[in-house]
């Protein structure tokens, strides 16, 4: 795909994205009507796409092995990347660390993956392996750090608050095993193994339901970015580091670790490179408000990595095609 034809592609996306912080900026749509959008998309309209995309999906081309083995890989290299820079620094909190690491591994999926998928494929299940490792490894691996890290067992008012360690890892890991993405994918790929008929109207609802998760978490991003404004010149070393390294150094790692290493070719490593520079996930700034540990600099990554992997998209788009 040229740079041309991704700038056209990109038009439906910044439309949205730009329409949400617009309307924030006047104060036509209220910025705090972005978690209601949000949740809209998070907690129905993406889950409806994904189950039946992944219902209909033939599953054995959806999960190539290799492509999510060089993935995991990738991620693996990154986070001890992260890890170990951030030590260098002198951090020694480890929930600080983990934070970091989720800041520059993890992807927003939901709320930007998903919709830019789906304008320049015409599909987002190939997000779905990376959306289980993130949640069922990288995601838990975080939580861990952060529940046990906590200094009495009533702390943060998190999920699992009460009891000991144990038991509130064990809370926190149950809630975000139930989310409703994971629900939804799991569900579609259940009901596709053992070839359980779904209705037709089902289907057809979740798709009409499914067709709106794209404008609208892209609409709510750009709310959400309207109302806080962006103080660029505030911009920290620390922030052009996590950001530099969330939407470059991690693609550039998955493409030469994939590809290179693992020997996957085609559009799967266009895929894995693309979902690799992704912006950071909304969720690094509940984490952190959650757990009370970098607040300011998760809210700073979310917005600018955001700002960032939309600008780089076409450039990306176009070093990877064909």
């Amino acid at each position: 795909m040229g740079g041309a034809a991704a700038l056209e592609k990109l038009i439906p996306v910044a439309l949205a994205f730009g329409a949400g912080v617009l309307l924030a900026r006047r104060k036509v749509v209220p910025a705090e009507a972005s978690k209601a959008f949000a949740d809209y998309a998070f907690l129905f309209a993406v889950p409806c796409y994904l189950f039946g995309n992944i219902y209909a999906a033939d599953l054995s081309a959806l999960f190539d092995w290799r492509a999510i083995g060089g993935y995991a890989a990738a991620a693996a290299l990154a986070v001890a990347a992260v890890a170990a820079a951030s030590a260098a620094a002198g951090l020694r909190d480890p929930r600080a660390v983990a934070l970091r690491v989720m800041a520059g591994v993890q992807v927003n999926t939901a709320y930007f993956a998903v919709p830019v998928f789906i304008t320049f494929f015409g599909t987002a299940a190939p997000i779905f392996p990376v959306l289980l490792f993130q949640v069922c490894v990288l995601s838990l691996v975080v939580i861990a750090i952060m529940e046990l890290g906590r200094t009495g067992p009533g702390s943060g008012g998190g999920p699992g608050s009460g009891g000991g360690p144990a038991r509130r890892l064990g809370r926190a890991v149950s809630a975000s095993l139930v989310t409703p993405l994971v629900l939804a994918c799991n569900a579609g790929i259940l009901l596709n193994l053992l070839s359980v008929p779904v209705p037709e109207v089902v289907l057809d609802g979740a798709g009409f339901v499914g067709d709106s998760a794209s404008p609208v978490a892209l609409f709510a991003l750009g709310l959400h970015l309207g109302g806080i404004g962006l103080d660029v010149r505030g911009t920290t070393r620390e922030e052009l580091a996590l950001i530099g390294f969330k939407c470059v150094a991690f693609p550039l790692l998955a493409w030469a670790v994939c590809g290179a290493l693992f020997g996957v070719r085609g559009e799967w490593l266009t895929y894995l490179v693309l979902i690799a520079a992704m912006p950071t996930p909304q969720n690094l700034f509940i984490f952190a408000q959650r757990y009370d540990v970098g607040v300011d600099l998760s809210a700073a990554v979310v917005i600018k990595s955001s700002l960032v992997a939309l600008l780089l998209l076409p450039l990306w788009l176009q070093a990877l095609s064909p």
